[in-house]
């Protein structure tokens, strides 16, 4: 779109009708008042949210540190009171043996204790009930022990290790090694009951231990999985922060908010993270707000609908008279316009229908585009230099084809003519116009027209290459005629040929005429030029002829041959012409001219026998020899 045109439809765009102010006045009282209350309401339910989520959150995780605290002490209360038994009745005895299935039948939760006795090896005690009722292999728990021997030894040195098992074992499981009579020991156990009173509510949470491997947690896939969320932002700011126990808002990575707290426990450096999303704080306030915004919107839909019922049979008709002005000032000028009524508007709509009609008989007897142009001000009276390409073509033997047409058709011969010919410019006009040139005007069955004038592709030889490749698509569309005649002998439908003349070269384009009519058109020797090498097609037994300056812009488009130069008149040095054949690198058709000639059924002539003086001796074939040759016969 041109700036002239953003500017116009800006200025004849309607910015505030009747019925937009209404609908604009009623919108603002109606959200003025429900909007505010909807606003007020929800700010002061947010903040009592705000405090009572944050004391939800903080109590929440201070309990679920408190029950994990419980059972780590327990696990490890419990399984020391075990070992000192063992070790008081002797390891192999009978007794030991009875306390250690008492041990488990009392603690199912605990899968194995490893201890080692000073001086004596380690011992595996196994609860085999817990192995069988999981389909576990109880020897993975050896295993375990056996490939966590620096956990033992740091326990043996009075360091308490709380490690993640699950992933070994593919159950939820953890291991806990501690201090005992100045050697190591460890437990397996399943911290499933803290995994379920973790995940109840709505603030989720999960123990970690000091290396940041989670140990419990609601979510099994991340304790199978081994998950480890020492470099999580929530994380590093606990391990920086020297608060046993603090709560604080963070944000993920993914831009989302969340109430985190923390609580140190005082086994293993774990410690005991609750939190809950931001929004899902906030989620009832947002449903009631929601609800609010519905019902603003319902009352306000019916507000609207009311004032728009109301103002419709006055701005609808208008709309639909303006859409159909714009359609007009852009070119379509045949509309359909359907407004009824017996007021001032029906009037109106009859008025422009009628002004519809004559617009479009208007559109035919002069170009469509360049009439819109010259309407938006994109073409202005006086010329412009252009770096243009011309075409000109006539069909051959016109004249006595319209001698057979009266002789045969008498009466309805200017009926039948008319109609034979309008067909053919049809088709050449559909193909000036898909290759972005301009009709210029029909002189009897001649078309002139041309590319970089109103239009352009964006350089001279764009232009130019549109142009032959429209005259080979005329070539292609004047076989097809030919071919679609049912009968090769109609009078009314006889055979057509055409020749082609194309020049490029700088051309004086604008509106010439008088005040009472005008036309685009293109004026210059290039324009002469062109006409005159059109005229050649026939001597020289071809169909479409270039000039030298469109052949040094196109040459490696198309295939083409070169004909003898030409002495035309006016021209101080002969103009080398220019056959084309086909495109460049095209299977398909003609590759020479020979072919050309063949194809459209044009005799090959003798080129030194052609009567100059029978074409307005406006040429000399051949170049200078023949320039000298016509100056003696009175020609130059």
């Amino acid at each position: 779109m041109s700036k002239t045109d953003s500017k116009q439809q800006t200025t004849d765009k309607i910015k505030f009708s009747i019925g937009a102010k209404l609908i604009t006045l009623i919108t603002i009282i109606v959200l003025l008042s429900l909007g505010s209350i909807t606003a007020l309401v929800s700010w002061l339910v947010r903040e009592d949210l705000k405090i009572s989520a944050e004391e939800h959150n903080y109590e929440v995780n201070r309990k679920a540190a408190a029950e994990a605290e419980d059972v780590l002490i327990n696990m490890r209360a419990h399984s020391r009171i075990l070992l000192r038994t063992i070790n008081l009745m002797g390891r192999e005895s009978s007794a030991a043996q009875t306390a250690s299935e008492y041990f488990f039948e009392q603690n199912p939760q605990v899968a194995a204790l490893v201890y080692v006795v000073p001086g004596q090896d380690e011992s595996v005690l196994v609860n085999m009930n817990f192995f069988r009722s999981r389909e576990i292999e109880p020897s993975i728990a050896n295993s375990y022990f056996e490939g966590n021997r620096t956990a033992l030894r740091q326990a043996a040195a009075g360091e308490t290790v709380v490690l993640n098992a699950t992933p070994q074992f593919a159950t939820s499981l953890a291991a806990l090694f501690f201090q005992w009579q100045g050697t190591g020991a460890g437990i397996l156990f399943s911290p499933e009951k803290l995994n379920d009173s973790f995940g109840i509510g709505t603030n989720p949470s999960y123990l970690i231990n000091d290396r940041g491997d989670i140990l419990a947690h609601p979510d099994f896939a991340l304790l199978g999985g081994g998950v480890n969320v020492a470099d999580d932002g929530f994380i590093r700011i606990m391990r920086e922060s020297p608060d046993r126990s603090r709560q604080m808002i963070t944000q993920d990575e993914e831009g989302f908010r969340y109430y985190m707290a923390f609580t140190r426990l005082n086994i293993g450096g774990c410690v005991v993270i609750t939190g809950i999303e931001y929004d899902k704080v906030f989620e009832g306030i947002v449903a009631t707000t929601r609800r609010n915004i519905y019902l603003t919107a319902a009352v306000l839909f019916i507000s609207v609908m009311f004032i728009w019922f109301f103002s419709k049979t006055i701005s609808i008709p208008l709309k639909i008279l303006a859409a159909a002005a714009r359609k007009i000032e852009g070119g379509q000028f045949e509309q359909e316009v359907k407004v009824k009524g017996r007021d001032e508007i029906g009037l109106l709509g009859h008025s422009f229908r009628r002004m519809s009609s004559a617009l479009h008989i208007f559109g035919r007897f002069t170009n469509r585009e360049l009439a819109v142009k010259a309407m938006k001000g994109e073409i202005k009276p006086g010329g412009l230099p252009k770096h243009a390409t011309i075409f000109f073509s006539d069909i051959r033997g016109f004249t006595a084809k319209s001698e057979t047409f009266t002789k045969v058709f008498k009466e309805e011969a200017s009926d039948r003519i008319v109609f034979w010919l309008n067909n053919y410019l049809s088709r050449m006009v559909e193909c000036v116009e898909k290759t972005t040139g301009v009709v210029d005007k029909f002189i009897g069955d001649a078309v002139m027209a041309h590319w970089g004038t109103a239009y352009t592709s964006g350089s001279p030889e764009k232009d130019a290459h549109n142009c032959v490749k429209a005259a080979l698509m005329m070539r292609s569309a004047v076989i097809e005629i030919n071919n679609d005649r049912e009968d090769p002998d109609d009078p009314g439908n006889p055979l057509i040929q055409i020749g082609c003349g194309i020049n490029t070269g700088i051309v004086t384009a604008g509106q010439i005429g008088s005040d009472l009519r005008m036309e685009y058109t293109v004026i210059g020797d290039p324009v002469n030029l062109a006409s005159r090498v059109e005229s050649l097609n026939k001597p020289l037994g071809t169909d479409i002829l270039i000039a030298e300056d469109t052949w040094n812009l196109v040459k490696n488009d198309f295939i083409t041959e070169e004909m003898p130069s030409v002495t035309v008149k006016g021209k101080e040095q002969p103009v080398r012409i220019f056959a084309v054949v086909n495109f460049s690198g095209s299977k398909e058709g003609p590759q020479t001219l020979a072919e050309v000639r063949e194809l459209m059924g044009i005799p090959a002539p003798d080129i030194s026998a052609v009567d100059l003086d029978a074409d307005e001796k406006k040429y000399n074939i051949g170049g200078d020899a023949k320039k000298e040759q016509k100056t003696e016969n009175g020609v130059q």
